[in-house]
């Protein structure tokens, strides 16, 4: 199972909206168990890992044992069902890491592979999966996607200075990992402040060479009052674009999908129902990419599942802006918990990984 979550997560920025998903077929051989067969999930219309697997062992998967990441589907979808692939081919067992929730599989997808004759266990490694997973399972059981909130800062928790000026507080290392974040992602989430501030285009921008491991993220802008300009960059062609607004008037930009949003009791788009729109529109995760005011508003909300945070070796002084804006915090008791779950050199900065305290994985 290692392996097929292993080549599942070749997967990490290609296969939105589809779950990761990893396979690999064994069967006894006269020195002990052989794969005969591996695939994983590569992109959302193009065959599943259990055909990729099947293929490669042709003939020499009946009888095996099939090792995969997520439950088989059992419906047609854009590709046909992967249960009944493995039916066709003659298995002997299959063994699960986790099953799939969605409606047109959860747990259907074992029922046919017991109905004939095929042994199904599932749960074997079943943390790892969901981890690899965690956005595809948050959209179908949460009905959102999967929320991380991107920071870089001084080590004094400075993000710019008092004019504005923010190029660049982390170096170039640091830069690069954020453009992967957003190619695995898959969507990249900021607010009209940060857009009127800085103009950014939420695009991945990584060697050419690596083209075909990752696809331009949807760009999605939280605008409440209508603010952000038809010609900002951030609405350029190359990718999905969505408009959260509470402006039912306010002039969309062209070709871009745009959605009037509940207003919350500050009158900003509901936090909330704007994720419960994303998810309908089958995003998976969201990389968060915005001011203080937004930053502090999610991690109020608890409606942040990761935190990430670059911290550069610098110090630009109280009169800098801060990282994240939290009205109301009177007492140390009122303070927001977060969890260390990782940290890491990134040439000259440090990359902290964090979780809200208690929120589990």
């Amino acid at each position: 199972m290692a392996r097929a979550l292993a080549l599942a997560a070749q997967g990490r920025a290609t296969t939105h909206p589809n779950p990761r998903v990893g396979c690999v077929i064994v069967r006894d051989g006269p020195s002990g168990p052989q794969v005969v067969g591996e695939g994983w999930h590569q992109r959302a219309g193009e065959p599943h890992a259990e055909v990729f697997a099947l293929r490669a062992a042709g003939e020499l998967a009946r009888g095996t044992d099939v090792y995969v990441s997520l439950e088989p589907c059992a419906h047609h979808g854009r590709t046909p069902p992967c249960a009944d692939a493995l039916i066709a081919a003659g298995v002997a067992r299959v063994f699960v890491a986790v099953g799939d929730p969605f409606d047109q599989v959860a747990g259907q997808g074992f029922a046919k592979l017991r109905a004939a004759g095929i042994e199904c266990t599932s749960g074997l490694m079943e943390a790892e999966a969901r981890a690899l997973c965690r956005g595809f399972l948050s959209r179908i059981e949460r009905r959102r996607p999967w929320v991380t909130l991107k920071l870089a800062m001084s080590l004094d928790g400075r993000t710019a200075m008092a004019n504005g000026e923010s190029r660049w507080i982390t170096g170039e290392q640091a830069r690069e990992d954020v453009h992967r974040l957003r190619a695995e992602a898959g969507a990249v989430l900021s607010s009209s402040e940060t857009v009127l501030a800085d103009d950014p285009e939420l695009t991945v921008r990584l060697p050419i060479a690596d083209e075909q491991n990752w696809r331009q993220p949807d760009r999605i802008v939280l605008d409440s009052h209508g603010r952000v300009r038809t010609t900002a960059k951030v609405w350029r062609k190359g990718a999905r674009r969505f408009w959260l607004t509470t402006e039912a008037g306010a002039a969309a930009p062209e070709n871009v999908e745009t959605a009037v949003m509940l207003r919350d009791a500050n009158g900003q788009v509901s936090l909330p129902a704007a994720l419960a729109f994303l998810a309908t529109r089958e995003v998976n995760e969201v990389l968060v990419e915005c001011g203080p005011r937004l930053a502090g508003s999610l991690l109020r909300a608890n409606l942040v599942d990761e935190l990430i945070v670059y911290a550069a070796p610098k110090l630009l002084g109280d009169a800098a802006r801060g990282l994240v804006r939290l009205p109301g915090l009177e007492r140390l008791a009122d303070h927001v918990a977060l969890e260390f779950t990782s940290a890491e050199l990134l040439g000259p900065d440090l990359k902290i990984t964090a979780r809200l305290a208690g929120k589990g994985s």
